[in-house]
């Protein structure tokens, strides 16, 4: 009995410690390879700066990269514990389609991610509106575009969602237009006040000549005539100009508009006495 009871003692420390050493080389392997993966990434990276490769396509390499490295660690661990990794690789196949086809909205944002990349909508840098969110691109991922906005909140959005969706780029053409409106009032002279404003706005800095900034009567309210004042300015410099021609139309001196109503007051007819 005591025999037994101690053989059975030495095979559970023997298999004990096999585990436990296993254990630990696993945790060796993770740490040692997530190491590895991590250099790897690095090295490709600086590669494809040497090479001057694109920001948006680095980025996306990269990340695609990450992903593939550590599922082939995770393999190797598998191996290591003596799992087939044969099959292991079938049955990762065979989850892949069934998660594939249960998550397909993930798939979807994985190839919309493709095509932003081959279509170039827009890249790393520029500034944009999708999906409701406007900001600076910071990176095109495998499933999620990460936009800071620009009250430096990092936003993720899901590719597909971008993608199907209305893009606005920004930075795609050299320069844009400012928007902006000034309400004269009913004693201010229109042609005066266009004149004044079109000298004003050409002299704000970065305000572009060609094309020229346009200012006109855009409508009417009650308080009077409504102008447009719209400057172009190079894209970097739009902050700066939106300011700036906010502050030239304050000081433009234009009078204090009114609203003026009239009340006329209906006196009731006497009614006559019937006798």
């Amino acid at each position: 009995m005591n025999t037994d009871f101690n053989a059975l003692t030495a095979d559970l420390i023997t298999k004990g410690t096999s585990v436990g050493l296993k254990m630990l080389g696993a945790i060796a392997l993770w740490v040692i390879g997530g190491w590895m993966v991590r250099l790897a990434v690095r090295l490709v990276r600086k590669a494809m700066e040497v090479r001057r490769l694109d920001a948006t396509i680095a980025r996306y390499v990269e990340s695609a990269l990450n992903v593939l490295l550590k599922v082939v660690l995770v393999v190797a661990i598998l191996g290591y514990f003596g799992l087939e990794t044969t099959s292991f690789a079938a049955v990762l196949a065979a989850a892949g389609v069934a998660i594939g086809t249960a998550w397909s909205g993930l798939l979807s944002h994985y190839a919309a991610g493709i095509f932003m990349v081959v279509l170039r909508p827009f890249k790393v840098g520029d500034v944009v509106t999708a999906a409701g969110v406007t900001g600076v691109v910071e990176e095109i991922g495998l499933f999620s575009t990460v936009i800071n906005t620009g009250d430096n909140v990092r936003t993720f959005i899901g590719n597909n969602k971008i993608f199907s969706d209305n893009i606005q780029n920004y930075s795609a053409n050299p320069h844009r237009r400012v928007e902006l409106s000034a309400q004269l009032s009913h004693s201010d002279d229109p042609r005066a006040a266009i004149q004044i404003l079109s000298e004003r706005l050409a002299q704000i800095p970065n305000v572009k000549q060609t094309p020229a900034p346009e200012v006109f009567i855009n409508t009417f309210t009650l308080a009077g005539p409504v102008l447009a004042v719209r400057p172009y300015c190079p894209n970097s410099n739009f902050g700066q100009v939106y300011a700036d021609t906010n502050m030239v139309i304050r000081e433009a001196g234009f009078s204090v508009p009114e609203t003026h109503s009239r009340v006329i007051s209906a006196t009731p007819a006497p009614q006559r006495q019937v006798a």
